[in-house]
């Protein structure tokens, strides 16, 4: 029917009628929480047949739209004293709803796969997955059905079924691959040069194992207590290269060189050159004669050197026989 069919049709009505029964208002927004749309959730003072049941309401989280066309057919069906009157009246209709949670989705999948052969720890893609909606505060259960894992691909698909109050039940494919991940220490938190690594600095995740490159640290044990030989941002993960035993000798720092002769020790002023660990080689400038030495870090402070190392001319600042 034209527009202008349509409201000639407006026109023709009785007045009389118009005057008899107060006029019912449209809603032009609905909001249902039922599972059934009726003529008294699109009007205000619908009449005595209010009550009556017109249609499914939609999905939750979908909409339908009635135009004014089907608004004023449902009213003069169901004695609604309603009738437009531009012709441009709607009505919306939605059903809120709740998307299931996908973290639940997964937990059930992973527990049904891992009962046909996949490694607990393994990461599950579902490229594509939107999980269904439901009634907002409707009590639901899940099941999967059909179950298939292949192997070696560890490509998998199954059918989730969806079961709430307030609607019917819902059918859903899943099609994934299951990939292997292997452990690797992050840090949690910015890290400078040289830092000491505690305890709290560092926590154990898994990631994929192709994304893991040779030589990260992946136990706890490799990085708690090692020194940091280079800054680290948050979630970075730690290198086995980058990490040493703490240092008790600091590059520039001043330290003491120490010379054991039989019956005779040495103590000579220096300037380590660079960093150094509990038994490492360390080279050291002697203060008094300017030359270098190489010594070994014994502890914080101290270097012990070979004899033939300490030059002729440096002076001791104390010797006892």
């Amino acid at each position: 029917m034209s527009r202008r069919l349509f409201l000639a049709g407006l026109l023709a009505a009785p007045l009389a009628a118009r005057a008899e029964t107060p006029p019912a208002l449209l809603r032009p927004h609905v909001l249902l929480e039922g599972d059934t749309l009726r003529v008294s959730d699109l009007f205000d003072q619908a009449g005595p047949r209010g009550a009556t049941p017109l249609a499914a309401a939609p999905l939750p989280g979908r909409r339908m739209v009635l135009e004014a066309q089907n608004l004023w057919n449902i009213a003069r069906a169901h004695g609604v004293p309603w009738r437009p009157l531009t012709g441009q009246e709607r009505a919306v209709v939605e059903r809120p709803g709740r998307p299931v949670p996908r973290a639940e989705i997964e937990a059930l999948l992973r527990a049904e796969l891992t009962r046909h052969g996949m490694d607990e720890e393994m990461e599950m893609d579902l490229p594509g997955l939107i999980p269904p909606m439901i009634p907002g505060a409707a009590f639901y259960e899940m099941a999967l059905e059909g179950v298939v894992l292949e192997q070696p691909s560890l490509r998998f698909a199954a059918t989730l079924l969806v079961l709430a109050d307030g609607m019917p039940a819902q059918r859903m494919r899943l099609v994934g691959r299951a990939a292997p991940t292997t452990p690797v220490v992050v840090a949690t938190r910015r890290l400078a040069l040289n830092e000491i690594i505690a305890p709290e600095d560092a926590r154990l995740i898994r990631l994929r194992a192709e994304r893991v490159r040779p030589g990260q640290a992946q136990q706890l044990e490799q990085v708690v207590g090692q020194e940091l030989r280079r800054p680290m941002a948050v979630e970075q993960s730690f290198a086995l290269v980058d990490l040493g035993p703490p240092s008790i000798v600091q590059r520039n720092a001043l330290v003491t060189l120490l010379l054991d002769t039989p019956g005779l020790q040495l103590a000579v002023q220096g300037r380590a050159m660079r960093a150094a660990a509990r038994g490492e080689a360390v080279t050291v400038m002697n203060l008094t004669s300017r030359s270098v030495v190489e010594g070994i870090a014994i502890a914080p402070g101290r270097v012990r050197v070979a004899m033939g190392s300490v030059p002729v001319s440096s002076t001791p600042l104390s010797a006892t026989r």
